[in-house]
């Protein structure tokens, strides 16, 4: 039976789409955007979470580990992932809930059954499901089975994407997505690369071949000071999108609340490079594209 790798199903979500919803977090993702506030979402794999301020070097996880790539040097804790079998038995056994799996595998079937329990919300508010990610359409099979079933139980669903994939997973899902949830950072190539960790050419491509298709969309632009809050990168977003159906625009200012993640997954967190903009700044952003026509929230 295929199973989806997901590493979160959050209930009450209320900047992932309309009305009150339920997101489902698929893993993996083809990105590796610097300010991404979702990094354990990166990785195609499960993946270990250590806090390190929780460990009191109790040993149990040691004594737990089967593979045994866990020791304690110079009073240190110290992880060889490369030849960690991700079996889970450190964490079940961790006293300080100091280490954490990132990634399960579920059925198509668990998965609705959590996306059922909340339906009530849905129908008061003009809800629905998210599929987000990572990216959720790295996983399109079982992706295209759950938009699925959840349009056939009436379920309102929205798809939040960078659109780093082949048009034709967009055309298996079409039918049953009512929005479109797409991420634009950079127009400039270059400075794509170097930020997001490839070109933009095909989410562009992407982006106009689906509003020809006449595809519900949310443009979502994430705001970082210092990176793309300049007034040519969203001059450049402006035009780039006038000859589209893109009415709606959604601008996401920068947080840092996930840094704390990067350290429990070892990765480097680059806040140097990184700042918030201020509220001013984003005001002014907003009037930029309402002076086009656009409707604009600041936030999701």
């Amino acid at each position: 039976m295929n199973k989806a790798l997901v590493f979160n199903i959050q209930k009450f979500s209320v900047h992932d789409g309309p009305g009150i919803r339920t997101t489902v977090f698929f893993k993996g993702c083809p990105l590796n955007c610097m300010w991404c506030h979702n990094p354990e979402s990166q990785n195609f794999n499960k993946e270990m979470m250590i806090s390190k301020d929780k460990c009191t070097l109790c040993g149990r996880c040691i004594s737990r580990c089967s593979s045994g790539v866990i020791k304690i040097s110079d009073g240190k804790l110290v992880n060889d992932f490369e030849k960690c079998t991700l079996c889970g038995n450190c964490t079940d056994f961790c006293v300080n809930n100091a280490r954490e799996m990132v990634g399960e595998d579920l059925t198509s079937d668990q998965i609705l059954k959590e996306i059922e329990k909340d339906r009530v919300f849905y129908d008061q508010s003009k809800g629905g499901v998210t599929f987000s990610g990572g990216e959720a359409m790295c996983q399109i099979d079982e992706l295209e089975k759950l938009a699925r079933s959840c349009k056939e139980r009436g379920i309102s669903v929205a798809v939040d994407t960078c659109g780093y994939v082949p048009f034709e997973s967009f055309e298996k899902i079409l039918d049953y997505v009512d929005v479109f949830l797409y991420d634009i950072k950079l127009m400039d190539a270059e400075l794509h690369k170097k930020y997001v960790g490839t070109d933009n050419v095909l989410i562009l491509e992407n982006l106009v071949k689906l509003s020809d298709r006449g595809a519900n969309i949310n443009l979502r632009i994430p705001v970082i000071c210092g990176i793309n809050d300049d007034d040519k990168s969203m001059e450049s977003i402006i035009k780039f999108i006038e000859n589209t159906n893109i009415s709606n625009v959604n601008l996401l200012p920068y947080h840092d609340i996930a840094k704390n993640k990067y350290y429990k997954l070892g990765k480097e967190y680059k806040e140097d490079l990184m700042h918030k903009p201020s509220e001013e700044r984003m005001s002014e952003l907003k009037k930029m594209f309402e002076k086009y026509g656009y409707k604009v929230k600041i936030g999701g």
